[in-house]
Formats: structure tokens, sequence, C-alpha cells
């Protein structure tokens, strides 16, 4: 039996360096590195400021305790409030993390309310995680089966239907929040339109109920803004993040305004490893590369010279649609098409299937356009393979 457990089904490749987009394995083969950990190197790999904040933190101090006061967290809060325009924050390890601190928000906020049975609307093929309550959230069977029973309080609506969805809330006077993706990562990049959230933080603003965002994907420069939210011209009440925060270090983050800031005080939640300094040193750097190289414009330029380099080399026999925003990129296609994801290993590029159908490319924010031509070439290479 082997040592780890058979969770993952992992490829048969073992990396064993990065540099920028590129990994290499152990037989010295690079590839191009398309999928950046699912979102996570947004960065690429071996990032010098990166590697420095890391470097110089674990020279002084890794961990002490959130009894403490913590310098870098401090910093890293009020750097994610400035980029947000949100009020707080707390840290945690993961994005299932962040999304756990969240919906235990709206649940203390409902209660606090003399709402006894708190009530979180969530949407189909979701994902905001695989604890037990964000594998309640998430609305992929798959995912949850085996691990009933799930938690009570969650009413799960079709994604971007706005009148469902109000008819929901009109039914249903113990509902209190709306959690919901900009773009659903896992669930085939299907992507909200901005009149969509715009409509949803309106919804909120008649039945005083929490607009939450789950952000560990889109956040952190990926779809062209540090949030996506931001371009839809709104602001939620909750909103999370993770991936791309802490490039490779774990550290998740849940950031919330006006009456959702206040809910939790001392007592109601908290993290032994959540905000240490190592992790907050490694995303405060991440914050600041993205803010001062203003990636967010590139990963949008560059998002945006993908997809017309696809529309135009991939034939509509083949290709649906495109989906996603900025640097997260989803290729619909009329088949299913797992089998690439292993295949694109003899190609030299990393990438990902999702929903059956759907390619997901989620470069590093800073890509090349020269690295952004050798994806395009790889990726039809690969499709051709389908024919």
């Amino acid at each position: 039996m082997q040592a780890i457990m058979n969770t993952y089904g992992r490829l048969p490749v073992t990396f064993t360096s990065g540099q920028g987009s590129w990994v290499f394995d152990t037989d010295g083969k690079r590839y191009l590195d398309a999928l950046s950990g699912i979102a996570v190197c947004g960065l690429g790999h071996a990032h010098p400021a990166v590697t420095a904040a890391i470097c110089e933190q674990a020279n002084h101090l890794i961990h002490t305790s959130n009894l403490y006061g913590i310098d870098r967290q401090q910093a890293l809060a009020e750097a994610l409030v400035r980029v947000s325009g949100m009020d707080n924050v707390f840290f945690s390890n993961s994005g299932a993390e962040a999304n756990e601190a969240a919906i235990k928000i709206a649940r203390k906020y409902g209660h606090q309310r003399g709402i006894h049975e708190p009530i979180i609307i969530v949407m189909t093929k979701a994902f905001h995680g695989r604890t037990m309550a964000t594998l309640t959230a998430t609305g992929n069977a798959k995912a949850q089966e085996g691990f009933g029973p799930l938690l009570n309080g969650f009413i799960r609506v079709p994604f971007n239907d706005i009148d469902v969805l109000r008819a929901v809330v009109n039914a249903n006077p113990n509902v209190v929040a709306i959690m919901l993706e900009p773009v659903q990562g896992e669930g085939g990049l299907a992507t909200a339109p901005f009149s969509y959230l715009q409509h949803v933080r309106a919804l909120c603003d008649e039945n005083q109920l929490l607009m939450m965002l789950d952000e560990v994907q889109t956040g952190n420069g990926r779809t062209g803004s540090y949030f996506c939210y931001q371009q839809a011209d709104i602001m939620p009440d909750v909103v999370t993040t993770a991936k791309g925060l802490g490039n490779g270090v774990p550290i998740g983050a849940c950031l919330a305004r006006q009456h959702a800031a206040d809910v939790l005080q001392p007592g109601n939640h908290g993290s032994t490893y959540g905000g240490n300094p190592l992790a907050c040193a490694a995303a405060l750097a991440v914050v600041n590369t993205i803010v001062e190289q203003d990636l967010c414009q590139h990963a949008e330029r560059m998002g945006d010279y993908l997809r017309a380099q696809f529309k135009q080399r991939i034939g509509a026999d083949t290709l649906l649609e495109i989906r996603g925003r900025g640097l997260m990129i989803g290729l619909v296609l009329k088949e299913d098409c797992p089998q690439l994801m292993a295949k694109g290993l003899s190609f030299g590029i990393l990438l990902n299937v999702t929903a059956g159908n759907v390619i997901r490319l989620l470069p590093p924010l800073n890509i090349t356009e020269a690295e952004a031509d050798d994806i395009v070439d790889r990726v039809c290479q690969l499709i051709e393979t389908l024919e």
C-alpha cells in the first residue's frame, strides 16, 4: 500500500523545479505551465520577490500565534483592504477555510437578526471546497457522494437565473445570504454577466441579505482586475480568496465590510496557522507585485490576445465557445476530452479539463506574448489529436 492516500489519481510525472512559466520534471524535460497549479502561481515559479520575502521572513520568525500581534499580517490586511475596498480580513490557510468563515458570518448574522435556522442560497455547479460546510455549498453530486448527511441551511438555485433566485428569496424568509462565484472555475468556467451580479446586489439590498462572493480562483488579478466584482462596479458584503494570494504558500482570506465586518468577535472563530508571518510575508510580496507591475491590466490584455488566437485557430466544428475573463480561459469543445490533460504531458504543456469538455487554461499573470503563442500552438495541436 502506498504511503500517500489515493485521493488524487496523479499523472505519471514529478516536477523538481520551475522558473517563470516553465516547470521541469525529474528527467529534465520542461513543460509550459498553463495551469499555474490551478490558478495558484499567478507570478509564475521562483518569482524573485516572493522568494526573497519567504527567505527573509524565515530568517526572522515563522510562527507565533494569533494570541499576539503579527506585523506582517497587519500589513497584508491593510494591503488587501486597500485593493478591495472592504473593511477587514480574517486569515485562514485555504480557500475552503475562507469560505467556512464566510458561512459562519452568514449564520451568525442571521441569528443576530432573530433567524434561528438561517439559509444560504448557493448555485448549481458551484465549487466552494471539501470541508463539510463548503462541500454542502458545492453543487457537485460526485464530490458529495458518500459523505452524507450533508448540512442543513442551504438552498440551491440555477446559476445566472435572477428570476428563480428572486422567487426563492421571496418564498423563504429565513434566507440570510447569497453565495456564488463570478466565474465557476470547477463548474466549466460558466461566467456570470456583470448585469447578473448587479441584480444579485440589488436583491440583497432589498432583503437585508449578505452578498458573498467566492473569489478563491478569480481573485488576485486573475480576471483582469484585482477582484472580479470590481469590473461589475459593485461591492459584496463578504468576499473570499486564496489560491493566487500566496503564489504557492498556503493562505486564504475572508474579507468583509460594513455590518458583515462586525459579526465575528473574539471567541467566535480562529485559526492556529492562519495569517502566520511566513504566509503573510509571501502574500504581501504577491499583492505588491500585482499592483506595482499592473499585472491586472496585463492579464486582461493577454487574455483577450489568447481568446482571439484560439477563435482564429480552432474551427467552429470543434469549438462551441470560449468562457471566462482575463487569464481564466475555458475552451468549450463539442465533445468530452478528459484525456487531453494526460496527453498534454507529451506536448509539453500543463492544462486541465473540467466539466468533461472544457479545457481550462490559467497561465501566470505575467506571461509573455511569445509564451501565449506557444500555449496556442500546443493546445491546438493537442485538440487536433481528437480528430
